[in-house]
């Protein structure tokens, strides 16, 4: 598959099928990816019993390792390897047991190495559960193997 052919959309989808065949993690939390688009990811969580922490509502880790997710698919759908710099996350409501979180997230700003994302978490009914914001920076490599540049001729 040569990036160069693809559409900025097709590559987004390109590039978030190879991280997730990768993230041991997020399969593991049964979270889904439901939606990719360039510097947006849509990813969701069903809240499990183990999930839980002793005020009976979810532990805010796991709400923030969906947060996350979701930012780690949206900054990393140009084809360009990115990692998380800086995270902040601000819990609004309690998400309990059975609930189906949702993290949507949005690129704000995308400059030279540096990238802003808001996540906002919903739970099934819509209602806001936290606010995640990350910042990202892109490091050496892709995700989708890029067309090789042609050969340079001794002749011009």
């Amino acid at each position: 598959m040569d990036s160069a052919r693809l559409t900025a959309d097709e590559l987004a989808d390109a590039c978030a099928r190879v991280m997730w065949d990768d993230d041991q993690a997020s399969q593991r939390l049964g979270m889904t990816l439901d939606r990719i688009a360039p510097g947006e990811a849509t990813l969701s969580m069903a809240i499990a019993p183990e999930m839980t922490n002793g005020h009976g509502t979810c532990h805010g880790g796991y709400i923030f390792t969906l947060a996350d997710s979701a930012f780690a698919f949206a900054c990393n759908s140009y084809n360009q390897r990115a990692v998380a710099q800086h995270c902040s996350i601000t819990y609004i409501a309690p998400a309990f047991e059975g609930d189906r979180l949702t993290a949507a997230a949005r690129e704000i700003s995308r400059r030279g190495r540096g990238g802003i994302y808001d996540i906002r978490i919903t739970n099934q009914r819509g209602e806001p559960i936290a606010e995640f914001r990350g910042h990202s920076r892109t490091v050496k490599g892709n995700h989708v193997p890029q067309a090789e540049e042609a050969p340079q001729s001794d002749i011009d």
